[in-house]
Parts: structure tokens; sequence; C-alpha cells
């Protein structure tokens, strides 16, 4: 489906499609930067780069909290926007 054919509901999934995959990669790597700074979070401290460490897993936490509300959001709006069923009680799209 070309990009120019695509509905409102279409879009919408889209980017929740997205978001969702930013999401679970954004998690993992924050998991693994949570990992490394416990591991050397006594060296870190020792060349003053605990502190600078810690405010980007915070911001990094911050940025998923952000994601799952727009996802959130976005599925709600993508409910608004699902096409009606047809007569025997299907639809045409899903929501991802």
């Amino acid at each position: 489906m070309s990009a120019e054919s695509k509905t409102p509901f279409d879009h919408v999934n889209d980017t929740v499609t997205q978001l969702k995959e930013m999401r679970h990669y954004s998690k993992a790597n924050v998991e693994r930067l949570t990992t490394q700074w416990l591991l050397f979070d006594s060296e870190l401290k020792k060349l003053k780069q605990a502190d600078r460490i810690e405010d980007l897993m915070v911001r990094a936490g911050e940025l998923h909290e952000a994601i799952e509300a727009e996802i959130a959001e976005l599925e709600e709006l993508a409910v608004s926007l699902q096409p009606a069923t047809d007569s025997d009680g299907g639809t045409d799209a899903t929501i991802h």
C-alpha cells in the first residue's frame, strides 16, 4: 500500500508499530548501560563520569516513559479511526 493510499488509521498503526520497536530497543539499550554502570560504578566515580552516565540513564528512562505514553495515546486514537465492520462482522484492518 503506497503512502498516498493509506488511511489515517493505517498511518496511526504504522506509527504505533514503529514506536513499539523503538521502545523495545530503548529498553534493551538502557538495560545494557545499567549493567555496565553497575559493574564499573566505582571506577566511573573516580573518573568523575558516574553522574554523567546516571543522567543519561535518567533521560533514557524519561524517553521510554514518553514513548509508552505516546503508544497509549495513539492506540486510543486508532480505536476511534478503526474502519466499521463489514456485513460478516470482520474488519478490513487490524490494530498492531
